[in-house]
């Protein structure tokens, strides 16, 4: 007689496959999206001395030797026929100048580097849509903007004599949100184009560089002769800079409406740009 105590056998585990054929993302792959998304944060977190406090440091050397060596902190700049201290006027331009380099070098990067080192299949092969691609890199870039804005704006908030408390805090978000979104298509469709590392280094130096000096960061355009005030208000950095100075100091170069009509067109059309270069492989699947 077999005295061993009888084991009840259990059913099968139900693994709820999908039947053949049917999709198992549908619409969006969220949990893919977010996963490139953190992994391109984590890229340039683990770096963070270099990639957020380096650029935010180098960029506050122009407050320190606009307001202490040149002697700024007593004169006043007029916009639009009100007179604003010089110190609160050129601290908004270089909180967004610093934030539209680190979203372009961030933006600019990531493809470019998987094109020389070869591991460009990371970002091809996952089950991810063009879309889902162009938001997780462009997201990152305007995340690692923000740090850096944040960064910026707290060691100027310290600095004395400089005021930089949001007068209109929905211009600063939506002028910055629209200014780095704009750089980080930039950096995208350069990052697709770009063969090596001098490429993306051309770009940065030759455009983004002077399209930023060149936008009223340092200076209010009214001061300007009419040929090189109608040569400014062509650079869309000058609507970006002067968009995120109004939510600081109440007071702006141009009209904001018309600096928004003219970033919100330029996101969309550089966004349809690079989804239709990433969806056709252009320089990337060749």
């Amino acid at each position: 007689m077999n005295d061993q105590p009888k084991i009840a056998a259990k059913a099968p585990l139900a693994v709820p496959f999908a039947e053949p054929g049917v999709p198992t993302i549908r619409n969006i792959n969220w949990a893919g999206t977010w996963a490139l998304y953190r992994k391109e944060v984590h890229r340039f977190m683990k770096v963070q001395l270099q990639t957020v406090w380096a650029p935010a440091i180098t960029t506050l050397m122009f407050l320190v030797i606009f307001i202490v060596a040149l002697g700024g902190s007593g004169r006043t700049v007029t916009l639009r026929g009100e007179a604003v201290p010089f110190g609160d006027f050129i601290a908004p331009g270089l909180i967004i100048m610093g934030m539209i380099n680190a979203c372009f070098a961030n933006a600019s990067f990531a493809l470019m580097v998987g094109k020389v080192q070869g591991t460009l299949v990371d970002y091809l092969m996952p089950p991810i849509s063009v879309g889902e691609l162009l938001f997780a890199l462009a997201g990152s870039s305007v995340t690692r903007a923000v740090f850096v804005g944040c960064a910026l704006w707290g060691a100027m908030a310290l600095w004395p004599g400089v005021h930089v408390t949001p007068a209109h805090l929905w211009a600063v978000i939506w002028f910055g949100l629209l200014g780095t979104s704009f750089i980080a298509f930039l950096g995208v469709l350069t990052s697709i184009w770009a063969e090596k590392f001098d490429h993306g280094a051309a770009i940065t130096n030759f455009v983004i560089g002077p399209l930023a000096l060149l936008s009223g960061t340092f200076y209010s355009i009214d001061r300007l002769p009419p040929f090189f005030q109608a040569i400014s208000h062509a650079n869309p950095f000058f609507y970006i800079i002067s968009g995120f100075r109004y939510g600081f100091v109440a007071a702006a170069d141009t009209n904001i409406i018309v600096g928004s009509i003219v970033l919100l067109t330029l996101n969309l059309f550089f966004g349809a740009l690079c989804y239709a270069l990433l969806r056709r492989g252009w320089k990337i699947k060749a």
